[in-house]
């Protein structure tokens, strides 16, 4: 069994920055891929960012150059530093993971930007 437990969301600012973390535990073969999506209302939802067991990462265009994700395979945890928020930055974040063949997602944490 995986669980995904996910921090880090909150109210900011405009400007200001977040920073999001999910931590995997479970057992079986090892995480490849790691990532966060996110979901506003109204919209599906959309690829923020991912990184995978090498290091490879992908960004959506509308974060590049603000948010950066890493992770401590260590830890099996991945993080999403944000750095200046935009108001349509706010959703709903999702952690997402691959774990061996299987996809899993966390319970998800608001992130709320004001103007």
């Amino acid at each position: 069994q995986v669980q995904l437990v996910e921090s880090g969301g909150g109210l900011v600012q405009a400007g200001g920055s977040l920073r999001l973390s999910c931590a995997a535990s479970g057992s079986g073969r090892g995480i490849n891929v790691m990532g966060w999506y996110r979901q506003a209302p109204g919209n599906q939802r959309e690829l923020v960012a991912r990184i995978s067991s090498d290091s490879t990462t992908n960004y959506a265009d509308s974060v590049k150059g603000r948010f950066t994700i890493s992770r401590d395979n260590a830890k099996n945890t991945v993080y999403l530093q944000m750095n200046s928020l935009k108001p349509e930055d706010t959703a709903v974040y999702y952690c997402h993971v691959v774990w061996g063949p299987r996809v899993y997602w966390g319970q998800g944490t608001q992130v709320t930007v004001s103007s």
